[in-house]
C-alpha cells in the first residue's frame, strides 16, 4: 500500500565496508575503544580529533564517511567544521607570524584532501555560507606555504559550485507532482470518447514504460543527500542541549521520493478503476503485471512495489469481475518475491542478487539496483531505534554507526548508476501530470465498474456519489 554525489573512490569495487577500520593512529588517553581492529565507541572529542589530518596522519575514507554521517546527530556541521579548522589551526600554529613551511606543506594536501571528499560526498552541508567561509579561512592561512593551494582551493569551489547548481538545477528541472484530483471524471465513465487520457495511449509496451519508471527513480534518487537519513531521525541529544541538532529537518529530498511512490500507487489504481468495460480493466492490469515484471528484471524494486501494491489497493482488488479475465499467474509469482513474510525475505534475496550483479557488471544497464524505499527507511529506522546514540558512559555509539554507514554507503553507490535507457519526455510528463483519483474517488469509481456487494459498501457509494458527484 502506498507509503505514509559523492568521491568514486570512496566506495571499493566490492562495496562500501566501514568494517574495515583500523586503528590508523593509536591514541590511549583519546578516548578511542577499539575491539577486533573496529573502533566502536569514543568520546566525541575523541571522534572530531580522529577526523582531523595532521603533517603525519590522514584519516581513512571509511571513517571520514562514516563520522560526517552520523556527527550531525550531536553537532550541526557548521559547527564541527569550525571545530576542526580551530584545531589545526592550533596544531599547525597557522596563527604565528612564521609559519613552518616544511610541515604546513606536508599537513596541506591532507587538509585539502578532507575538504574535497566533505564536499563531494555532502555537498548540500556547503549551502551555508558559514561552511564556506571556514573553508576559506583555513585555506587562506596555509596558502602563503604553497601558491598552489590557492588554485586548488578555487578548484575545490568551482567543482562544488557546479554541483549544487546541477542539484538545484536538477530538482527544478523535474516535473512537478501533480496534486490536482480526478474524481468528478467518474461521472463521464460511461460516455466515450474518454475525457482524460490513459497510460495505453501513452505507452503500450511494458518494457519502455519499466525503462521510463526506472528513468523517474534514478533522477529522484540522485538528489537524496546520504545526511538525509540521519537528519529524517534527529533527535535530542541530552549531552549537548535541550535543542535538536537540526531546528528544520532538511529531508526534503527524501520525502518527495516517498511521495513518488505514493502517487504511482494511485496512478495504477486509477487507469485500471478508470474504464468502463470490464475487458479494457483487465486488459490495463494485465499491462501493468508485464511492467512489473520488467521493473524486477531491471532491478527497478521501488517501481515494481508502488504497481503491485497500486493493484492491490481495495478499490481493485473488489474488481471481482475484473480479475476473473486477467491472467494472474505472473501477479502471483510478483506478489510472492514482495511477500513481507519474514521481513521480506524474498525480496531481501532478490536484492542482494541485484546487488552482487551491480558489482560484477559491465555495463550501466547490469549496475541499475534500486530498493524498496520505504523498507530501506525502515530499516535505518528500526537501526536508530533499536540502538543507543550513545553508551552510559557518554561515548558515542561508533559501533551502530557503522553499520547505518554500510546502510546508506551501498544505497550512495546505487543512486549514482546512470540510466542506460533512452528517455521518452512524452511518457515521464504523463506519469508526473496524469490526473489519479483520492483514495474515495477510486471507491466511487470501482463501484460505478461493479456493483457495491453487501449493505456497507451499498452506503458507502451512495455517500460518496453525493459528495463527488452532487448525485443522490
Amino acid at each position: 500500500m502506498p507509503q505514509t554525489l559523492s568521491s568514486t573512490s570512496m566506495f571499493t569495487p566490492c562495496g562500501f565496508s566501514p568494517h574495515n577500520l583500523h586503528p590508523s593512529k593509536e591514541d590511549d588517553e583519546g578516548g578511542l575503544i577499539f575491539q577486533d581492529g573496529n573502533l566502536t565507541s569514543a568520546s566525541l572529542d575523541a571522534l572530531i580529533q580522529h577526523l582531523i589530518p595532521t603533517a603525519e596522519y590522514y584519516p581513512e575514507k571509511a571513517y571520514i564517511f562514516t563520522f560526517l554521517l552520523s556527527s550531525r546527530l550531536f553537532i550541526e556541521p557548521h559547527e564541527l567544521l569550525s571545530r576542526v579548522c580551530h584545531k589545526c589551526i592550533e596544531q599547525q600554529q597557522l596563527d604565528d607570524p612564521v609559519l613552518d613551511k616544511t610541515r604546513i606543506r606536508k599537513f596541506g594536501p591532507k587538509i585539502l584532501q578532507l575538504l574535497t571528499e566533505w564536499t563531494e560526498t555532502f555537498p548540500y552541508d556547503f549551502q551555508e555560507e558559514r561552511m564556506i567561509g571556514c573553508l576559506k579561512d583555513i585555506i587562506h592561512r596555509i596558502a602563503p606555504c604553497d601558491e598552489a593551494y590557492w588554485k586548488k582551493m578555487n578548484q575545490l569551489l568551482q567543482t562544488l559550485n557546479q554541483k549544487l547548481a546541477t542539484l538545484n538545477h536538477g530538482k527544478e528541472g523535474i516535473v512537478k507532482i501533480n496534486a490536482a484530483v480526478s474524481d468528478k471524471v467518474v461521472a463521464f465513465k460511461s460516455k466515450p470518447p474518454s475525457i482524460q487520457r490513459e497510460m495505453l495511449s501513452v505507452c503500450s509496451d511494458p518494457y519502455t514504460l519499466a525503462q521510463q519508471l526506472t528513468h523517474v527513480e534514478l533522477e529522484r534518487l540522485s538528489h537524496i543527500g546520504p545526511e538525509e537519513f540521519v537528519q529524517a531521525f534527529v533527535h535530542k541529544d541530552p549531552l549537548e542541549s535541550t535543542k535538536p541538532c537540526f531546528s528544520e529537518q532538511k529531508t526534503s529530498n527524501l520525502e518527495a521520493y516517498v511521495k513518488w511512490f505514493n502517487r504511482l500507487c494511485y496512478l495504477v489504481a486509477t487507469e485500471i478503476c478508470m474504464p468502463a468495460k470490464k475487458k479494457q480493466r483487465a486488459q490495463v492490469i494485465e499491462f501493468f503485471i508485464d511492467v512489473a515484471r520488467e521493473c524486477f528484471n531491471i532491478g527497478n524494486f521501488n517501481s515494481l512495489m508502488a504497481i503491485i501494491s497500486g493493484m492491490n489497493m481495495s478499490p481493485v482488488s473488489r474488481l471481482k469481475k475484473t480479475w476473473s479475465k486477467v491472467k494472474t499467474a505472473k501477479f502471483f509469482i510478483l506478489e510472492h518475491q514482495m511477500d513481507p513474510t519474514g521481513n521480506f525475505y524474498n525480496y531481501r534475496t532478490a536484492l542482494r542478487g541485484a546487488a552482487h550483479r551491480s558489482l560484477t557488471a559491465h555495463s550501466n544497464r547490469e549496475k541499475i539496483v534500486i530498493p524498496f524505499f520505504s523498507l530501506l527507511i525502515k530499516d535505518i529506522y528500526f537501526l536508530n531505534e533499536g540502538c543507543a546514540n550513545r553508551l552510559p558512559n557518554g561515548h558515542v555509539n561508533f559501533e551502530k554507526f557503522l553499520e547505518l554507514a554500510k546502510q546508506v554507503g551501498e544505497f550512495i553507490t546505487w543512486k549514482q548508476v546512470e540510466c542506460p535507457f533512452e528517455r521518452d519526455a512524452n511518457i515521464i510528463h504523463y506519469l508526473h501530470t496524469a490526473p489519479i483519483f483520492t483514495e474515495d474517488g477510486l471507491y466511487l469509481a470501482s463501484y460505478e465498474s461493479e456493483s457495491p456487494e453487501n449493505q456497507t459498501e451499498k452506503e458507502r457509494w451512495k455517500t460518496l456519489r453525493s459528495t463527488i458527484l452532487g448525485k443522490t
